[in-house]
């Protein structure tokens, strides 16, 4: 079976709130994004995930099932590594800004490089430890993490990202319950989903949490 293929088979296990938004073109460009991962991957280290087969699950349907909970045009992806879930979700939906951000050089240029080859334009990526980002080059909707030790970090580190109405979207595995008993009392929870991702075993959870002045 081919990438392209299995990624069809993988998606329509999805939700109809993923599944239906994701055309035909843009599961070609996810394959392709696949094929420039493993590639790149061979010389530079991008990720441990050594199988395009197990990139398919673990980086595009991982990032992908994250879409019908984002809301907003311009966000923000943290400590996105290899531009995940960044790169998929720009894909995907190409109405929205992302600004991509890590500090590894690597890192920024495969991210650069894939936007380059597949004519991805509404991807900025940046080089840039997050706490040193300036965030008035932009106005974020929502904050995306999924590389973040704990969420008072995530909090810490990118307080000054979002705008007052804004949303921090922090990617977990394992209900993190410890965690969110010992949130900080400046944030709150607006939603907490278990994410549902074909063929990946173990669980996943999006918090989403809010300033607590916010409206």
């Amino acid at each position: 079976m081919s990438l392209k293929e299995k990624l069809e088979r993988l998606l329509a296990q999805t939700d109809d709130s993923v599944r239906g938004t994701v055309s035909d073109e843009q599961v070609v460009k996810l394959v392709q994004l696949v094929e420039l991962l493993d590639k790149w991957n061979k010389a530079y280290n991008l990720t441990s995930v050594r199988d395009p087969n197990e990139m398919l699950t673990k980086h595009i349907i991982d990032s992908l099932v994250v879409m019908p909970h984002l809301k907003g045009e311009q966000f923000i992806d943290v400590g996105t590594g290899p531009g995940l879930p960044g790169l998929p979700l720009a894909i995907c939906m190409p109405h929205c800004e992302f600004v991509l951000l890590d500090s590894l050089g690597k890192r920024i240029r495969f991210i650069r490089q894939v936007c380059h080859e597949l004519n991805i334009e509404n991807v900025t990526a940046v080089q840039s430890r997050v706490e040193a980002y300036d965030s008035r080059l932009h106005d974020f909707d929502g904050v995306l993490s999924r590389a973040f030790a704990s969420l008072n970090d995530m909090l810490s580190w990118c307080h000054h990202l979002p705008k007052p109405s804004g949303r921090f979207y922090a990617l977990k595995g394992m209900y993190p319950e410890q965690e969110i008993a010992d949130l900080d009392t400046q944030y709150g929870i607006d939603e907490i989903n278990r994410l549902m991702v074909p063929g990946l075993e173990g669980e996943r959870h999006m918090v989403i949490i809010r300033p607590i002045n916010a409206h």
